[in-house]
């Protein structure tokens, strides 16, 4: 700091030096104008430090002032005089008087009305531009192509998936779907028609329903972007195409699960017709158990008769062989009787024939007998024969006829006798005839069934050992069937349990149990605090920022401190609260507007009203002092300093994303910067979040408020002497 020599020196010299401090303290200088204090200022000062009583200090001015220069000395001295008489007076009274100064005139009035609107638009606007932008997405135009060709399914049947998500997507109106030739969505998506298109291709269903043939093909969406259109083309259509295909693949899964229940439901009941079976089989192995027990038991009676039969048959072996010598006796005897019998029947045919020769010469005497007797009558007549011979003679004739006749009759008898006879023999010749060839027969057949039963007796023998082996196998049999009673209960036992686990559905429970299959996983929100658009859930960060960027543009036409304090000397904390005051007023009134506009014609909605004003409020106030007491120690460099520090907590505020995927530096500045307690107290009170941790917030803010105000009143403190960087700045604006 230069110092002018102690003394009294030239009249005009001094007067310099007064008028530069008239001046200065009148704000119609500039600290360049002076190059040192006054000399009786520092006596002034010394006789103070001392103790000694203060005096009045003569005031000179110079020519060239006049009437001018005495006005300004009495306004610094009365100015001295009020920083003497209260700090706090005097910090409101230059406050009003800097909005006076910046409200003095039209322009100014407008350029604070501006300063004052300057947050409202910018998180206004910003925050209207993007108070829904996922909600209008409906009047985005997608181009869709529809390529797909409908498939068979063996067990869906016709399947139409391209059809169906096609239908889906323009129902669901999450964007304004086009459907298109795949030439004219390419050409739309290049020129910036369509923000992107999907295509869904030929193979698209057949793909689908290949699992039901067992040979799997993935179903493919082929999606289109441009990102010369929109960057966030390509991220929006992606969750497009991730809803879509989790939207297929849980309607695939969910009908696969559908098919797998419905095996369930027939597995049930074919598992219910097997449990039956096998309790029938059950039942008929324990019918078939005592079965072989009885079968057994007539394995063994059979083997015990086959036994007998086996004895009979050798007995009747033995007999047939002395039959079948009897009938080889039989049949020469039955040959030689019917030898005998032909020839007895041609004796007795020989006799016959006589016999009936004889009773023909009988029944001829018979019949003659009359004549005869008539002849011989005749003849004794003839002879002479007296008439009582004659008749001595035809009586013992006629005494001959009784007689006759009877021999006759036995004649005739005995001739019918002998044909009879003859006749009886020629059947017995016959007979004989034919028993001579039965007996051979018999012979025969008695040979051949002796033969035959010694076969019989060998099948005997063998069906004996078989009857035993059955009746040995028919008793492994029973134990067998025994075992496979048990078994066929206990499968019968295990069917019906195992019926009980697996579940019958019935058509509603199947397709509710395959939609759950399908989506296994539901969320269920519990929100603490929720954002309704995206965006209420920027508006913390945007208003925020709002509050910076009309703390910073303030100081564009506010002094940060008011040289007429310091030339007059005033207190450091009057100086700082006085270049405060009127920024922070207008602070308020920014915070005010710019929450209003926000509510009420963005339409963003908060829980704690009022809770958001003071809060916002405090925010503002302590961003102005930030700014405030950059301007006030570095002038133009710390207004370059709030830009920078603005940048700084764009970045590190975690407005957007999560502050934990920030870098580790940044990370470092996020604890550090307000605009990170700004944005998190905004959202706990604009959510509805709990308020544990809003002390904390004010806490902090609150220190950076009575921090930045005690530097700035050190700066205020240290502005009262003058170096040469305030005189010639390195830069100035």
């Amino acid at each position: 700091m230069a110092r002018h020599p102690h003394g009294r020196g030239s009249r005009s010299r001094a007067g310099d030096d007064v008028g530069r401090t008239r001046r200065l303290a009148s704000g119609n200088g500039s600290p360049g104008h002076l190059l040192s204090r006054p000399l009786r200022h520092q006596r002034r000062r010394r006789l103070r430090r001392r103790g000694a009583p203060r005096a009045a200090a003569p005031h000179r001015h110079s020519a060239t002032h006049g009437h001018d220069g005495s006005r300004s000395r009495k306004r610094s001295v009365r100015a001295r005089q009020r920083g003497r008489g209260g700090g706090r007076m005097t910090s409101v009274r230059m406050a009003i008087s800097e909005f006076r100064r910046l409200t003095a005139g039209r322009l100014p009035a407008l350029a604070v009305l501006a300063i004052a609107l300057i947050p409202t638009l910018y998180a206004s606007l910003y925050l209207w531009a993007n108070h829904d932008p996922y909600g209008k997405l409906g009047s985005v135009q997608a181009a869709l192509v529809v390529d797909d060709v409908p498939a068979q399914s063996a067990q869906a049947g016709e399947v139409h998936a391209g059809r169906d998500i096609a239908h889906d997507l323009e129902e669901d109106g999450s964007f304004d779907w086009r459907e298109v030739s795949d030439a004219e969505a390419a050409r739309g998506v290049e020129d910036g028609t369509y923000l992107f298109a999907l295509t869904i291709p030929r193979d698209f269903s057949s793909a689908l329903a290949s699992t039901s043939d067992f040979e799997p093909r993935q179903a493919q969406l082929v999606l289109t972007t441009n990102e010369a259109n929109n960057y966030l083309s390509a991220t929006i259509a992606d969750q497009v195409l991730t809803r879509v295909s989790s939207s297929i693949a849980a309607n695939v899964s969910e009908k696969a699960a559908s098919a797998f229940l419905l095996g369930f439901s027939t597995l049930h009941d074919q598992l219910s017709q097997a449990g039956e079976g096998a309790q029938r089989l059950a039942d008929g192995l324990g019918d078939a158990r005592a079965g072989a027990g009885q079968l057994q038991a007539g394995a063994e009676q059979l083997s015990a008769g086959q036994q007998q039969l086996l004895a009979g048959q050798q007995e009747l072996g033995d007999g047939l062989g002395q039959a079948a010598a009897g009938a080889h006796q039989l049949r020469d005897g039955s040959a030689q009787l019917a030898a005998g019998a032909r020839q007895v029947a041609d004796g007795n045919a020989e006799i016959a024939r006589i016999a009936d020769a004889v009773a023909g010469a009988s029944r001829a005497t018979n019949g003659n007998l009359g004549r005869i007797r008539s002849d011989i009558e005749q003849s004794l007549i003839d002879a002479g024969v007296p008439a009582d011979e004659r008749a001595a003679i035809l009586q013992r004739l006629d005494s001959l006829a009784a007689p006759l006749d009877d021999l006759d009759t036995r004649i005739q008898t005995t001739a019918g006798e002998l044909d009879r006879l003859a006749e009886g023999s020629r059947q017995v010749a016959d007979g004989a005839d034919r028993l001579a060839a039965g007996s051979t027969r018999l012979a025969d057949g008695l040979d051949a069934a002796t033969a035959g039963n010694a076969r019989l007796v060998g099948g005997q023998q063998e069906a004996l050992s078989g009857s035993q082996q059955l009746a040995s196998g028919a008793g492994e049999l029973a134990e067998g069937l025994e075992t496979a009673d048990a078994g066929a209960q206990r499968l019968a036992d295990g069917l019906r349990d195992g019926i009980t686990s697996i579940p019958d559905l019935d058509d509603q429970r199947r397709e509710d149990t395959a939609s759950t299959i399908a989506s296994p996983i539901t969320t269920k929100d519990v929100a603490q605090a929720s954002a309704d658009t995206y965006g209420a859930g920027l508006a913390p960060f945007f208003l925020s920022i709002g509050a910076w960027v009309g703390a910073y543009v303030m100081f564009l036409l506010v002094r940060p401190l008011s040289n007429r304090a310091i030339a007059a000397r005033q207190s450091p904390l009057s100086t700082a609260l006085g270049g405060w005051l009127t920024p922070a007023a207008i602070a308020v009134v920014q915070t005010v507007v710019m929450l209003l506009v926000v509510r009420f014609a963005v339409e963003i909605d908060w829980v704690r009203a009022g809770y958001v004003a003071a809060l916002l409020a405090l925010v503002g106030v302590t961003f102005v002092a930030i700014v405030h007491t950059l301007n006030a120690w570095l002038g133009p460099v710390g207004q370059l300093l709030g830009l920078v520090l603005l940048v700084l907590q764009l970045a590190s505020a975690g407005g957007t994303f999560p502050w934990q995927t920030l870098p580790p530096v940044l990370q470092a500045v996020h604890h550090v910067l307000p605009m990170t307690y700004a944005v998190d107290g905004l959202r706990h009170l604009m959510y509805g979040a709990s308020l544990e941790g809003l002390p904390r917030v004010v806490a902090v803010l609150s220190a950076y408020l009575v921090g930045c105000l005690a530097l700035t009143c050190a700066a205020a403190y240290r502005r009262r002497l003058w170096r040469v960087s305030q005189i010639k700045p390195e830069i100035a604006l």
